[in-house]
C-alpha cells in the first residue's frame, strides 16, 4: 500500500529553481528599499514595489510547502528546505514592514547612517541570491558558500555599528523633539530586523552546508 502511493508521489521537485525565485524576489525588494530612501520618486511607486514582490514571494512560498509535501525525493532534508525558504521569507516580510513603516511616518528625508544600512540590505540580499544556485552542488561549491555567508554575516555586523551611530546622533539632534527621535528609532529597529533576517537566511544556508558538503 505504502509503495503504492510512493509511485504516485512527484519523485523530486524543482526546490532550487524556487530558491533562486524567492531570493530574486528579496534582490528586487533591496533595490526597491534603495530607491525609496535614496529619494527622487514618489514613495508610493517604491512601496507598491515592494508589496508586489513581497505577494510574489509569498507564492512561492507556498508552492515550495505544497511541493515538500507531496515529493518523495528532496535535494536535502524537508525540515531544512521549509526552514530556508522560511527564513528568505521572513527578509521580504521585514522589507515590506520597514516600507510600511516610512509610509506610515511619511519620512521623506533619511539619514546617512539609514542610507548605509540599506546599502548593506542591498549587498547582503545579492549575497543570499549568489548562493542559492551554489546549493545545486554543496559538495563542490561550500568553501563558496561559506565564504557568502561569512560576509552576509560580517555585513549585519556593520549595519549593527551603523544603527548605533544612527541612533545616537537622532538622539542627540532631536533633544527638544522626543517624536522625532522616536520615529528615527523606529526605523532604525526595521532596518536592523532586515538585516538580521539576511543573516539568518545565511546560518540556514550553512546548516545546510554543514550536513550535506
Amino acid at each position: 500500500m505504502f509503495a503504492w502511493f510512493q509511485r504516485l508521489l512527484p519523485k523530486t521537485g524543482d526546490f532550487f529553481g524556487m530558491f533562486e525565485a524567492h531570493a530574486a524576489t528579496l534582490v528586487s525588494a533591496s533595490k526597491s528599499l534603495s530607491k525609496l530612501v535614496d529619494g527622487g520618486t514618489p514613495h508610493k511607486e517604491h512601496i507598491g514595489d515592494i508589496n508586489r514582490f513581497e505577494h510574489q514571494a509569498d507564492e512561492i512560498i507556498r508552492q515550495v510547502l505544497r511541493t515538500v509535501r507531496r515529493t518523495f525525493l528532496t535535494p536535502f532534508d524537508r525540515g531544512a528546505i521549509t526552514s530556508l525558504i522560511g527564513a528568505m521569507d521572513d527578509a521580504v516580510d521585514e522589507v515590506q514592514a520597514t516600507a510600511r513603516a516610512i509610509d506610515t511616518y511619511d519620512i521623506a528625508r533619511f539619514t546617512p547612517e539609514m542610507k548605509q544600512m540599506v546599502a548593506m540590505i542591498a549587498e547582503q540580499s545579492s549575497l543570499a541570491a549568489e548562493a542559492m544556485p551554489l546549493l545545486r552542488d554543496i559538495s563542490s561549491n561550500g568553501a563558496r558558500l561559506h565564504a557568502i555567508t561569512e560576509k552576509i554575516v560580517r555585513l549585519e555586523g556593520d549595519a549593527d555599528e551603523a544603527h548605533a551611530a544612527g541612533l545616537k546622533k537622532a538622539f542627540q539632534e532631536n533633544a527638544g523633539e522626543p517624536m522625532q527621535f522616536i520615529v528615527a528609532r523606529e526605523i532604525y529597529k526595521h532596518l536592523e530586523r532586515i538585516t538580521d533576517a539576511v543573516e539568518d537566511v545565511a546560518n540556514e544556508i550553512d546548516g545546510v552546508v554543514i550536513d550535506h558538503a
